[in-house]
């Protein structure tokens, strides 16, 4: 049995709806942004359509991602670097938590309201119930990870210290330079989608610029770009 398309009822072709969710999802950019750049291309679309197609198509696009990487993550369990970085809702505080990979993908990212030794344990068994138990977990010096590490039985992997956890704080700056350019968010719902595709976004056109040569850098790019454009084809 043919698997149905998502783009069946959409009057927009599925190559115009990859680049404007790419766009929005994947650069700095407002809404209105990319329905200019869009209409510099000779596309008219209205910047609503385009929130629409990043709400329907986004996690769509961010789920096959993971499944199309699921061999490569296998390496993922070595080392983690776990961080929190707060987010305004309403300007209300809450806390994005977040685990990358000593390569720098991001591997789970989760929202709560507080980031006590319960917040913590949550996270931690959702990404280990994902990706497995890593040997090396990095983390800073908030007690809520040695509480929860403690707990699960991995207190003994964890390492802490001044500049060991540069690699998840570094992870931070995309996703700051996003909130900025989306006004921040209004729903802790909102925050977790975008959280999470935008994180697979990333890790897909994620290709090391600075530790490779400009021609592997292309080729790289050039693949990744070509397999966003297959995304959820028929």
């Amino acid at each position: 049995m043919t698997k149905r398309s998502p783009f069946k009822y959409f009057k927009t072709s599925p190559e115009i709806i990859r680049l404007a969710v790419m766009l929005y999802v994947r650069f700095p950019l407002s809404l209105r942004n990319v329905e200019d750049l869009l209409h510099e291309r000779g596309i008219d679309v209205s910047h609503e359509t385009v929130r629409y197609w990043w709400h329907r198509f986004g996690p769509m696009f961010a789920s096959e991602i993971r499944r199309r990487h699921i061999g490569g993550l296998k390496f993922s369990r070595w080392q983690w670097h776990l961080d929190e970085v707060f987010v305004k809702i309403n300007g209300e505080r809450h806390y994005l938590w977040r685990a990358v990979d000593h390569e720098g993908e991001v591997l789970e990212s989760y929202v709560t309201k507080t980031r006590d030794k319960k917040a913590a344990l949550k996270f931690l068994k959702k990404a280990m119930r994902k990706h497995g138990r890593p040997e090396v977990i990095v983390t800073d010096k908030l007690r809520s990870y040695g509480a929860a590490l403690r707990e699960i039985g991995a207190g003994n992997r964890q390492e802490t210290g001044r500049w060991l956890n540069n690699r998840a704080e570094n992870s931070h700056l995309p996703f700051r330079r996003r909130e900025r350019a989306m006004l921040r968010f209004r729903r802790m719902r909102t925050l977790q989608k975008f959280a999470f595709v935008h994180a697979s976004v990333l890790n897909h056109f994620n290709s090391e610029r600075s530790l490779t040569s400009r021609s592997t850098f292309k080729r790289n790019r050039a693949a990744a770009l070509a397999e966003w454009r297959l995304l959820c084809s028929a």
